[in-house]
Order: C-alpha cells, then sequence, then structure tokens
C-alpha cells in the first residue's frame, strides 16, 4: 500500500465497483451475523438511482514532509440521483457529537431538501472539496444563483499528511465523474483512505437492508466513512471483538520516533506485547449517509436518520467529546417536489409504519461499520506508523468462542 504509482506519482483509483482482482471479502463471508435481509449488492447504491464514486490518493513513504507526504487520503462522493439529475431530494441530518464538519446543513433545516451530491473527505480538504463541488456541477449544467454543497469530514492525520493539502479539485471531479451504481469499493478507498476506526484501519463500509412485502418492499441503504472509537470498546455481532484482541493496533515502523508530538510514544511495530491505540483513542469521527426510496417528508426523515446512532452503539461507540458523529438521510422519492411553480402532489408514508425502516436503519449501519474494518488493509503512512488492519482469523476465532459465528452464505 505504500508504492508510488500513477497519476502524479500517486496510486489514484476511481471509481464505485471493484476494479477486476480487486474485490474484497465482506464482514457476512466471514460468517459475522447480521439482522434484515440485504438488497442485491448490500449497499447503498441498492436504492435505486443512487452512484457512488471514490477517488484515492496514495503516495510517498518515510519521514512526513508537509506538502510533500506521505499521501494517504481522498475523496468519496454520493449522487442521490445519479449524474444525469439534479433534482433535489428531500433531506434531513443529525449531529449525535459536533466535533466535525458538514457544510450546507443549515440550508438542509430551513429548506427541507438536499440540492446535489454529497462529498466527504479530510477535514482539511472540506473548503477544496466545496468549491469543486459547485464548479462541478456548473459544469454539468446544473442551473442556480448560488449553492450550498453538503461537504462533510473526518479526520487522518496520523496516516496522512492532512496539513499538505493534497487533494485538489481535479480529484473532486473524478470521483463525482467516475460515480456509479452496482458495488461500492470499501475499506482504505476513498475519503476514508487514512481512516482508523475502532483503534483499527477503517474507511469506507456499506449495506443495505430490502424490507418485507408486507412493510412496503422498500430499501434503505448505508454508506460510512468510519474514523472513531478505540479497539477496547470495540463489538461485532455482541462479541467483544476489542478486548480480546491481544494484537497492536497502532505502532510505529520506522527507525526514528514519528515526528509529530502526539504521536511519539507509539510503541515500535513488532515489540512483544506491544498494544498501543492511537492518541485519545476514543477520538475520531465517522459519517454516516442513509438512502431510502421509501416515501418519507424531511421530518420523517429527522426521526430516520437518529436511528444511525442506534447502529452505531452496537458497535461500541460511546460518542465521544472528541468524535465528530454526523450523520445525514434523504429519499429519493417524490421526484420534482422541489419545482418551483405550481403544486408539487406528495407521497407520505404514515408515522405508524416507520418502525421497519427504523430497524433498517440500525442494521444497515451496524454492518456497514463492519465492513469498513472487514475490508480494510493493514496501512503504513506518514512517519512510517501503521495502522492494523482487523485479523480476520482472529475475528472468527472471537466469534466462535462466544457462540456468534454462523456459516458463511
Amino acid at each position: 500500500m505504500t508504492r508510488a504509482l500513477g497519476l502524479a506519482a500517486a496510486f489514484l483509483v476511481a471509481g464505485a465497483a471493484a476494479l477486476p482482482g480487486q474485490t474484497k471479502v465482506r464482514a457476512r463471508a466471514l460468517g459475522v451475523p447480521f439482522d434484515g435481509t440485504p438488497g442485491r449488492y448490500n449497499a447503498i447504491t441498492d436504492v435505486a438511482g443512487v452512484e457512488v464514486g471514490h477517488t484515492t490518493l496514495i503516495s510517498g513513504t518515510g519521514r512526513l514532509q508537509v506538502g510533500k507526504g506521505p499521501v494517504r487520503t481522498g475523496v468519496t462522493a454520493v449522487l442521490p440521483r445519479g449524474k444525469a439529475s439534479f433534482d433535489p431530494v428531500f433531506a434531513a441530518w443529525f449531529s449525535l457529537n459536533g466535533n466535525g464538519e458538514m457544510t450546507g446543513t443549515t440550508w438542509i433545516d430551513e429548506s427541507g431538501f438536499l440540492e446535489g451530491p454529497v462529498l466527504i473527505t479530510n477535514t482539511h480538504s472540506v473548503g477544496t472539496v466545496r468549491d469543486a463541488t459547485i464548479d462541478w456541477m456548473l459544469r454539468r449544467g446544473a442551473s442556480f444563483l448560488w449553492a450550498l454543497p453538503v461537504v462533510a469530514e473526518t479526520w487522518d492525520g496520523v496516516l496522512n499528511d492532512i496539513n499538505g493539502f493534497h487533494v485538489k479539485p481535479r480529484h473532486v471531479a473524478l470521483a463525482l465523474d467516475s460515480a456509479s451504481s452496482g458495488p461500492v469499493r470499501e475499506g482504505a478507498v476513498g475519503g476514508g483512505t487514512g481512516m482508523i476506526c475502532n483503534g483499527l484501519k477503517g474507511g469506507i463500509g456499506t449495506s443495505s437492508r430490502k424490507l418485507a412485502e408486507d412493510a412496503g418492499s422498500y430499501t434503505v441503504g448505508v454508506l460510512v466513512q468510519c474514523n472513531y472509537g478505540s479497539r477496547r470498546g470495540l463489538r461485532i455481532a455482541g462479541a467483544p471483538v476489542g478486548q480480546e484482541l491481544a494484537e497492536p493496533t497502532l505502532c510505529a515502523a520506522g527507525k526514528e520516533p514519528p515526528s509529530q508530538a502526539f504521536l511519539r510514544d507509539l510503541e515500535p511495530c513488532g515489540r512483544p506485547g506491544a498494544s498501543a491505540e492511537r492518541p485519545q483513542p476514543e477520538g475520531g469521527s465517522i459519517i454516516i449517509v442513509v438512502a431510502t426510496d421509501a416515501p418519507l417528508l424531511p421530518h420523517q426523515l429527522a426521526r430516520l436518520v437518529k436511528r444511525a446512532a442506534l447502529g452505531l452503539g452496537r458497535e461500541g461507540s460511546i460518542a465521544s467529546n472528541f468524535s465528530g458523529d454526523i450523520f445525514l438521510a434523504f429519499s429519493t422519492a417524490n421526484a420534482r417536489a422541489a419545482r418551483d411553480s405550481a403544486l408539487a402532489s406528495l407521497e407520505m408514508l404514515p408515522n405508524e409504519r416507520l418502525d421497519p425502516l427504523f430497524a433498517a436503519t440500525v442494521q444497515a449501519t451496524e454492518e456497514a461499520v463492519t465492513n469498513s474494518m472487514v475490508a480494510a488493509e493493514t496501512m503504513t503512512g506518514a512517519d512510517d506508523v501503521r495502522s492494523i488492519a482487523l485479523p480476520h482469523d482472529r475475528l472468527r476465532e472471537i466469534l466462535r468462542k462466544y457462540h456468534r459465528l454462523v456459516p458463511a452464505p
């Protein structure tokens, strides 16, 4: 993962679908049990019309040189109606803990609409991504006098030269242009490239749920950029996985201590008994995007989006003071509801029928977080700091110990 390849000496991957030969193992394939029935791709793209694209930037090795690297970052784009339509969708958002950023949310509160794509990147690239998204929308023919795009972030400053501002407008355009339906690449890709989740290597994860016919046959899809939480709190399928893992999760792989002061006490990789977590292990953040085709109005989406917190709690999150846990939900139903002339005819699911959607959101969030860790691979980044991936064999052993392992599908 540390070799330099491709564009501008960077390993750059765009697109939503896995590249040939790069299909990742997912949590269900390891025998992790989950509630509910997933859609065809078990991804947010199971909601018809939703497209996802990534730009992944990986270059350089060794000591951190601000402005030069090493680079472990990127951009992820979620387009509610795909590239072909800028028709706004009803939306709502929720901050479980607000040590983070998601732009454009005041207008979502005011108008009830999401009026473009959702972009996710690193903390210090939000401004660049926001401006580049406006430019991309204009070049694609969007008509507006002003725009307030939604751009969210999590912090990748442990592995990435975050103050080097390596995400450029062209990377944003590439993520948006390459967005597609179908399978979604997970793990250390896009905005999730340099992220650490529950003390282990994390990144992008996704999942979906298909409701039963008597509940409307609606679909709920979730995508996360996972960078929150400590290893010790991690639970998977109810098992205390984080407490059972004795392996190190973050360590110094170089000959010299890391140059960043807050990382200088990291244990060297390979030292017996080393089990260091990142400093302030409950810190970090997570961005969660929830999509559905159920006809929900903004006040109902405001209820739905809060249920993502319950899925996060199943994984052991305490919504730490240092964590930015910010969620957004949208509905692809009620096309043309935002038209500015005549009356809009709307459909709305009765409140009494929301419980299956609430359950689906909880279930898909839990699985998306787990998928983000299962798909991620061990990565060595700036200053030779190494983030260790969740070991699949150990996960299976722990689940078996707690009688949670099920036959893989």
